[in-house]
Formats: C-alpha cells, sequence, structure tokens
C-alpha cells in the first residue's frame, strides 16, 4: 500500500486504518465508517467470466476474493467508498460489471500508462449533474497509470467521466449514499476533492449508526 494513500486519508482528516487480505469483513465493517480501495495488480477475469488478455498479470487471487466480498458486504450496508484504479474495477465487477483488460488495444497508444512506475497526465471530461461533477467540475487534470479499464457497467451503476480517447475514467452509484470509483489517482496528486468528500460522507455514516 503506497503511503499516498494513507497520507491523503490524514490530510482530509481521516484517521487510516489498513486492511489486509484476511481480515474478517463483519469485525472491518463494524470498526469503519468509510473505505478506501487501492490501486494495484489486475483481477482474475474469472472472476467476471473472460479468459485472460496476455497482458494481464500480476494476478492475487487471494486479494481479489476478499475486496469483492469486502465490496459487497459494505455496497449492502451503503458504506460510504471511495474506489481508486483497480479498486475502481472492483466496484465494477462487485455489480455485475465486466473489464477492459488491455485498453491500448482499442485506443492505439499507452496514454494511460507511458512508463511503467510513472504516472501519465491527461484530463478527463466530468458528466454534467454527476456527484464527481459536483465536486470536480466540468474538466480536471489527473494523474494516471492503468492498461485495463471498464467493460459493460456493473448494475446500478453510471459513467461519470471520459479522458480525450473515449475511456470511461469515472463510474459512480447515484443511489447510494457515496459510492465512487475512478481510473486515476487522485492520492497522487495535490486536490483532496474526493478525500475531504469521502470523510464528509463518513462522518455521517457514524452519526447515523449511533
Amino acid at each position: 500500500m503506497p503511503a499516498d494513500y494513507v497520507r491523503a486519508v490524514e490530510r482530509a482528516g481521516g484517521a487510516p486504518l489498513l486492511v489486509p487480505p484476511g481480515a474478517d469483513t463483519e469485525a472491518t465493517l463494524a470498526v469503519v465508517d468509510g473505505l478506501v480501495f487501492s490501486g494495484g495488480s489486475d483481477l482474475d477475469p474469472e472472476l467476471y467470466g473472460d479468459d485472460a488478455h496476455p497482458e494481464t498479470n500480476g494476478v492475487v487471487r487471494e486479494r481479489d476474493e476478499f475486496e469483492l466480498g469486502l465490496m459487497q458486504a459494505a455496497l449492502a450496508r451503503d458504506v460510504p467508498m471511495l474506489a481508486i484504479c483497480r479498486g475502481s474495477q472492483v466496484l465494477n465487477v462487485a455489480l455485475g460489471g465486466g473489464i477492459e483488460q488491455h485498453v491500448p488495444d482499442r485506443v492505439g497508444s499507452d496514454a494511460h500508462k507511458e512508463t511503467p512506475g510513472v504516472f501519465a497526465e491527461h484530463d478527463v471530461e466530468v458528466v454534467p449533474g454527476t456527484r464527481l461533477g459536483s465536486l470536480l467540475g466540468a474538466r480536471h487534470d489527473v494523474k494516471s497509470h492503468h492498461h485495463q479499464g471498464f467493460g459493460k457497467l456493473g448494475a446500478g451503476l453510471r459513467e461519470a467521466a471520459r479522458a480525450p480517447d473515449g475511456t470511461v475514467e469515472a463510474l459512480e452509484d447515484p443511489s447510494r449514499r457515496f459510492t465512487l470509483g475512478v481510473l486515476w489517482h487522485p492520492e497522487a496528486g495535490d486536490d483532496l476533492a474526493l478525500f475531504e468528500a469521502l470523510v464528509e460522507e463518513a462522518i455521517a455514516y457514524q452519526a447515523a449508526k449511533q
């Protein structure tokens, strides 16, 4: 877990608690008021009913199964969540969606991950009327590091932003308190708007539990 995630939560006013694969889901959800699902390796295509693309790599099935289980349990409780990069793909799969396994096959470039280990930079156009739009405005510069994207959207999710090459860059569920997934890495930038919104919703969720 890169320290940027922890620092972003702290800077936004939250108290971070790291949850490793294998942790008890019920015990975890009893003590947290919001969740950040981080970036990382590719999901096992078997989990969304597909065969592996040659560029799909680094699969850690233990992590996949744990995060999907935690995600689905959190969605059932309407726990506020910010799902980042891989995390947003977990969100889509948890709700029955799929994964575009290698975006360069469609767009013809590595614009979203030009150099492994280095963030690419581009802008996104945010869909008007979305929760994301209320937080970021119509356009936003982002730091990107992904080669996979969203396939079929999961149940209840809607598109919230696109990159200039047409790649869907964000999803949200308008029926829930705060369920937002972005393919870019807000923890690596200076704009804390998404983390601040998550912390605000976590405070409200905590109050509602009490």
